[in-house]
């Protein structure tokens, strides 16, 4: 398994797209500067109400398929 950690930053309003079924995945640039694309609904259970705000680490299998997603303290 790999990992890769993410700092991420999306606004309440932003996140509403993955709802409204306009937005399905996530684009990022990892802390290794890797791009990085993986679906939008893991993030689902860090939604508050001023969005997504922080750094995940996010674990992926050899088939760099989504294994897990963790928040950094």
């Amino acid at each position: 398994m790999r990992q890769i950690i993410v700092d991420i930053h999306i606004s309440s309003e932003e996140y509403l797209n993955v709802y409204r079924g306009s937005a399905k995945n996530v684009n990022a640039i990892s802390r290794e500067g890797l791009r990085v694309q993986f679906p939008a609904n893991i993030l689902q259970r860090f939604v508050t109400r001023e969005g997504i705000r922080g750094s995940f680490v996010i674990t992926f299998d050899d088939a760099n398929k989504f294994h897990s997603i963790e928040q950094l303290a």
